[in-house]
């Protein structure tokens, strides 16, 4: 158990930071600069690629190595394999655990989300960053980071089926209105990354200069078919985007109204943690939602207000990250009190 624990601590913080550094590639644009996979140019080290003068020989597109993209891709490759060598070890622990005090299926779940996230990671490359597989590799990304997380809380405060049958969250087990929003609040924000990783994919972060408009606007200047179109034909390079500057306006600015619905979803939510009596669990939940959203939703308007900096644009996939734990601790809590309270019911 000790080692388990230790292991999916390090695990999430891992994963934290390659999230954050995949984010980092695909925004200074060296998503290409290994335009193979797993290894750069053939080789599993850039060096070794710039000491092999024919190493550009077989990619037409990319005769010559760009030593500092292909760094930022290989050194996003090795962190990835290494999460992936710990998530491979969690999943030994718990299924060779006799007690079987481990869960396996997260465990489970986890091996396979890393190996879907390899497989994209490879798609992205094959497939010159068509947005499909970028938006893809984001959200399997994040949801590993999520059940790893889920797996953390797991082991702090056991599930209900795992503990005696008496809510313990603070004092009190969560309204159902909470249950509810926080249950609305995971899929809208789900919903909300992805058009942030849609944004992203197809260069559309600076197709709005202005704010709260977008070129004057607030009105979508392109059919929805358009600007989210997931086949272009074969063959094509999706690098630097190849939509009009139309649709990547309405692409951007859908990506402003979901930050405004999940904002007034999260915020009703934090007021009704925060007004959620003498229970300091859900006050100090409802609390840092509240400054994790208001965190995200500054660095937004910052990236726009600053022209677009490239560290602030990265803080913003970090900032989403903060938040969806935030939201998953709080659906985590919420609904394993309330198990707990239906067992004492049924039991009573």
């Amino acid at each position: 158990m000790r080692w388990f624990r230790r292991i999916n601590l390090l695990a999430l913080v891992l994963c934290f930071g390659v999230v954050v550094l995949g984010a980092y590639v695909r925004l200074s644009n060296a998503g290409l600069g290994c335009p193979d996979w797993p290894g750069c140019y053939g080789h599993l080290t850039v060096t070794a690629a710039q000491h092999d003068t024919a190493a550009g020989s077989n990619f037409p597109s990319r005769p010559t190595v760009e030593a500092p993209k292909a760094w930022k891709e290989m050194i996003h490759r090795y962190f990835a394999s290494t999460l992936g060598l710990m998530l491979l070890a969690l999943a030994g622990l718990a299924w060779t655990d006799r007690s079987r005090r481990l869960p396996r299926g997260i465990t489970l779940a986890l091996v396979g989300t890393v190996c879907l996230q390899g497989a994209l990671g490879a798609l992205t490359v094959l497939w010159n960053v068509n947005p499909v597989t970028v938006t893809g590799h984001l959200l399997v990304g994040l949801t590993t980071l999520a059940l790893l997380w889920w797996l953390w809380l797991r082991g702090l405060a056991p599930a209900a089926a795992d503990a005696p049958a008496t809510p313990r969250a603070g004092g009190a087990a969560a309204p159902p209105a909470v249950r509810a929003l926080a249950a609305l609040a995971l899929l809208l924000l789900a919903l909300q990354i992805f058009l942030g990783g849609w944004t992203s994919s197809n260069y559309a972060a600076t197709a709005c200069p202005d704010f709260p408009a977008c070129q004057g606007s607030l009105l979508p200047r392109t059919p929805l078919a358009q600007a989210f179109a997931v086949w272009h034909g074969t063959g094509a390079n999706y690098e630097f985007g190849i939509l009009d500057g139309a649709a990547r306006a309405t692409i951007h600015l859908l990506h402003r109204y979901g930050a405004l619905l999940v904002s007034l979803v999260i915020g009703t939510l934090c007021a009704c943690l925060l007004a959620a009596g003498r229970a300091p669990l859900w006050r100090r939940l409802g609390w840092a939602l509240l400054g994790a959203l208001a965190l995200q939703l500054g660095i937004g308007i910052g990236i726009v207000k600053m022209r677009f900096p490239l560290w602030l644009a990265d803080a913003h996939n970090g900032g989403a990250a903060l938040l969806l734990l935030t939201v998953v601790a709080l659906n985590y809590f919420a609904w394993r009190d309330a198990d707990a309270a239906t067992r004492t019911e049924g039991r009573a």
